[in-house]
Order: structure tokens, then sequence, then C-alpha cells
């Protein structure tokens, strides 16, 4: 295990563990990050959250146990700043060139994720300690708005397309909101947070409550209802299906 000097020497920098779901410009090296982050997953995949230790992530990172507790404080937060830094990635929406094809993909990433072998078991290992931390449950809960919101641009191009109506007094399609407009906005806008999430929905359900499995004719039934569902207007806000006045259900 390394020697803590060089580490002492750069706690002058101010170099903390960020807050769950906020992004830092610079500060602790990302190869020492990303060690730990290793180290966390490798923990959680052998030994589950209740049996992840400091001391574990201190032999399997490289980083002396006294750093971690300064910078981490406690398992906790190894795990919440592991979901954070998972965040970070350059990931990206598929973009197939119609919104049918783009679901459809978007859900088999879905099953791809939980059913490769070599990342399904760290992924459902991160999820299950969401259960029994609740800094982990926060953390999980930004990763996830960070992904739908990089999804906005999938129904931001469906719009564009003319695949999903644009709201009826929209000058451009610049701008379609994640969350419901509030009760004194105009016209209608897509809710592109609810869609995405009918997409995955069903796939978790299947992995996480019911425990079955699933495969890429799940991914294709959750994405062809959703596609279904968006063409109907059910993820449009200021009316209902119908056409009628109010939120959609």
């Amino acid at each position: 295990m390394p020697d803590e000097t060089a580490h002492e020497k750069r706690r002058e920098t101010g170099d903390s563990a960020p807050t769950p779901g906020t992004r830092r410009p610079g500060g602790r090296t990302a190869r020492t990050r990303a060690a730990v982050r290793d180290a966390v997953l490798a923990g959680l995949t052998e030994h589950g959250y209740p049996g992840l230790t400091v001391e574990y992530v201190a032999e399997h990172s490289g980083v002396h146990k006294t750093t971690l507790y300064r910078r981490w404080k406690d398992v906790e937060g190894l795990v919440a700043d592991a979901l954070d830094l998972a965040g970070e990635d350059s990931w990206t929406p598929p973009d197939t060139g119609s919104l049918e094809g783009d679901l459809r993909a978007l859900a088999r990433e879905v099953v791809a994720s939980f059913t490769d072998p070599a990342v399904a078991v760290s992924g459902s290992a991160m999820i299950a300690a969401a259960f029994q931390s609740e800094r982990a449950a926060v953390a999980l809960r930004h990763y996830y708005a960070e992904r739908f919101a990089r999804c906005e641009a999938l129904v931001e191009r469906a719009v564009e397309r003319g695949e999903l109506p644009a709201a009826p007094d929209a000058e451009t399609t610049e701008a379609i909101p994640a969350t419901p407009p509030s009760d004194t906005a105009s016209g209608s806008a897509i809710d592109a947070g609810a869609l995405v999430r009918s997409v995955s929905a069903p796939l978790f359900f299947r992995l996480f409550i019911t425990r079955e499995p699933i495969d890429d004719a799940h991914a294709d039934q959750a994405a062809a209802v959703t596609l279904t569902a968006a063409r109907a207007g059910a993820f449009t806000t200021g009316g209902t299906v119908d056409g009628s006045s109010g939120a959609a259900p």
C-alpha cells in the first residue's frame, strides 16, 4: 500500500469529496478517484453493501485508509461518490433517425446493462446499496436524473421530425421541458422525463421487483408501448389524451 505522505501533501488544496449530484471541476486526481470507484464496485460485487468496508477499498484501490476516511468519511460517502463519478461519463442517448428506433435502442441498452456479466453485477449492487443507505439513494436519484435529462434530446429530435406534436403555441422546438410546466403556463409540452422513464420502468420492475429475466423481446415491447402512448399524447402536459384540459395522466 502506498505511503500516506504523498496524499497528505495534497490536503492543502482543499481536495474533498463532492456532494452527491454535483460536478467538481478539479481537485482530486481522476486516477485516484477512479481507483477508489473501481474498488467500491468490486467490493459491492463481492460482498454487497453490508460487507463493504473502508479497509477493503483501501486495499484494492491503493489509497491509504486515512485518506479515504478524510475525504469520503465512511462507506456511504464512498458509494455515493462512486455513483456521482459514474454520472460524469460522456454517454448520450441513441440517435437512430426515428423515435421508434431510439426508444428500442434505449430499452435494449437497459437490458444489456443488467444482463452482460461484465457490468450487470456491479450495477445491481449499486441499486441494492441505495435501499440500505440514504446517501446512496440520493446519489442514485441524481445519477438517473442526469441520464433522463440527457434523453431530452431524443424527444426534441422526434418533435423536430414531426413524429410527436409540438406545443401548439410554441414558435420553436428548441426547448422541451423535462418536467410539466407550471399551472400558469399556456399551451402544452411533452414531459420528456416521463416518456423516457416509461421505457425503462417495466424492465426495472422485472429486474428488481418480480426478479424475472429480461431480454431484447421485453425491451422491444417496452419501447412499443411507450411509442404508442407518446403518439396518443400520454406524455403531453397541459391537456389529457382526449384533448380536454388538465394534466396528462
